[in-house]
């Protein structure tokens, strides 16, 4: 009978306390409750660091090396992106366009819509199997989008299904005898439907095999439709974990209010359905200038107020937010504003940014 990663990361953290391993950089609370134990934001706690699409700094992001590379740097959750191949594999990957971090223009040339793109669910998991990872370039250049990040172009890398992610990150807890939860997010489920198929039950349907259902459960579940995540927790039924993701309007890209989510009245209504919002850093802290003291926002108190933890994304040190100073500057901006984690693609750095001075 195959192990729950919950049951797994408990012998892990039990087998530590008898004393045969290496403190463990993340208690069984922080991976139960989703660092309650440590990231209570406004009462000082350090935050829980979530590795964006693995340690993706220093490695192609979502490949099994990026996610043991940030395993081995303590990290309390680990990111997994989730969309399907065309015979309905949930794979772990940031988009369902798949040529801005494949070599798929190049393995399969005739393959691309009429947008000019090319898309996860037209192929199989065999051919998505045949792709080699890269490092990510924008679509309408070719350029490298971090073109300071690995360089090495005979390196082979490859895309993972949602399944063998979650059986690495559970190995690894066992092996290391440390607990280091899952952050799944569920990638644009409306597109999904328009191709016939739902993401949703397929990511749940391969957590539920792994025995993830539970809020005590060391996984948060997130997605930026705040209808598929009501969907999940009422017609589905799940009592996992649930992040809403905030966007933000000027980006064009949705049809949510997202600045009307991120009122205090909107915090409240997102409460009645998820545990925690996932937003990005300027909805939290902004530089005004050049030189200026960070400016803080109410976000994370209203957040607080309503029930909700508050996960800020992204942490890059080659992508600081405007008029930031440095990387070090980010951190203690969103320690003062008291953040319960954090999503960087440097989780080492972050982890100790982030550590009680």
């Amino acid at each position: 009978m195959r192990h729950s990663l919950f049951s797994i990361t408990l012998l892990a953290v039990q087998l530590s306390a008898c004393g045969s391993t290496p403190e463990s950089p993340a208690s069984a609370e922080d991976a139960r409750g989703g660092g309650a134990a440590r990231a209570d934001g406004a009462r000082g706690a350090v935050p829980i660091v979530i590795a964006h699409r693995g340690a993706s700094g220093y490695l192609p992001e979502h490949t099994a090396e990026a996610k043991v590379l940030a395993h081995g740097m303590g990290v309390d959750f680990i990111e997994q992106d989730v969309v399907l191949t065309r015979d309905g594999m949930p794979i772990v990957l940031h988009d369902v366009e798949i040529d801005t971090v494949t070599d798929v223009a190049q393995r399969f040339p005739n393959r691309r819509r009429a947008n000019g793109r090319w898309y996860a669910i037209d192929f199989t998991l065999a051919e998505i199997g045949s792709l080699n990872v890269r490092e990510r370039i924008d679509p309408r250049t070719g350029n490298r989008v971090f073109p300071d990040r690995f360089t090495p172009a005979n390196v082979r890398f490859g895309v993972r299904t949602l399944e063998e992610e979650i059986a690495l990150i559970a190995g690894l807890n066992v092996t290391t005898r440390r607990t280091t939860g899952l952050y799944t997010e569920i990638k644009a489920p409306d597109w999904h439907r328009e191709q016939g198929r739902d993401v949703t039950r397929a990511v749940l349907d391969v957590l539920e095999r792994y025995e993830l259902r539970k809020r005590t459960d060391p996984i948060w579940l997130q997605c930026f439709d705040p209808g598929e995540l009501l969907r999940i927790r009422q017609d589905l039924g799940s009592d996992l974990k649930l992040v809403q993701l905030i966007g933000d309007n000027s980006w064009g890209d949705a049809n949510v209010d997202f600045d009307k989510m991120r009122t205090a009245a909107g915090l409240a209504e997102v409460a009645k359905y998820a545990d925690g919002v996932g937003v990005w850093i300027p909805h939290v802290v902004q530089w005004p200038n050049a030189g200026a003291k960070p400016a803080l926002t109410t976000l994370v108190r209203d957040a607080h107020a309503a029930g909700l933890k508050v996960h800020v994304y992204t942490l890059r040190r080659d992508q600081l937010p405007q008029n930031a100073p440095d990387f070090a500057a980010v951190h203690a901006a969103l320690l003062q504003a008291g953040v319960d984690g954090v999503f960087s693609d440097f989780p080492d750095e972050s982890r100790a940014l982030l550590k009680p001075r």
